[in-house]
């Protein structure tokens, strides 16, 4: 049977998404762990932090896929109470996520309980299935109260390369998102982009 960690007066997060490279809390430890049944996507709209109602982004969300896995990292909060109260505060800006307790599967045989974050399929902000051109497409001009929705990805995508943890999808956005704003940008300049 697997060693088994948190739990208790402990908070472990599971942190798949912005929360890898800007935890927003204090942390005393970290350790690579996949949660089994669930996937990363970008099946989120953004109205608030990467996006706004007129123009909406995207953000990643757990969404729920039998046989899936999602790799990514447990973070164990230095002061529980306030980490709680500070993830809650960013995560639940609306009712699209809910706060679900996890048990991840850790290195060398360890179990890690933990909270995390996972998308409500019935909620207006749950995109269903976007083929990854319009994800691109999206992500490439959406800007919201954080910051722009690019940028997003692009931290999101390094701070699981520092993790070695490998996304193809997230990869390939990345560089199509760039042809996208640099051809933007190269509209602009020759003014192609003029209406």
């Amino acid at each position: 049977m697997a060693n088994v960690i948190g739990g208790g007066d402990e908070l472990w997060v599971f942190a798949y998404g912005s929360l890898v490279w800007n935890p927003g809390i204090d942390v005393a430890e970290t350790r690579r762990a996949t949660l089994v049944d669930f996937r990363r996507r970008f099946c989120m709209w953004s109205i608030h932090h990467r996006g706004s109602e007129e123009n909406p982004g995207l953000v990643l969300a757990l969404e729920p896929a039998a046989g899936a896995t999602c790799s990514g990292l447990a973070i164990r909060a230095a002061d529980p109470a306030a980490a709680l109260e500070t993830l809650r505060e960013r995560e639940l800006v609306s009712a699209a996520y809910v706060e679900e307790n996890v048990t991840l599967l850790g290195e060398d045989d360890l179990a890690i309980r933990a909270t995390t974050y996972v998308i409500r399929t019935d909620h207006a902000q749950y995109t269903g299935e976007l083929p990854l051109e319009r994800q691109a497409e999206v992500i490439a001009r959406a800007i919201g109260g954080r910051g722009p929705n690019h940028e997003y990805l692009t931290r999101t995508a390094a701070g699981l390369h520092d993790l070695e943890i490998g996304d193809a999808d997230l990869d390939w956005l990345v560089t199509r998102v760039q042809q996208i704003r640099e051809g933007a940008c190269a509209a602009l300049v020759d003014g192609s982009g003029e209406s």
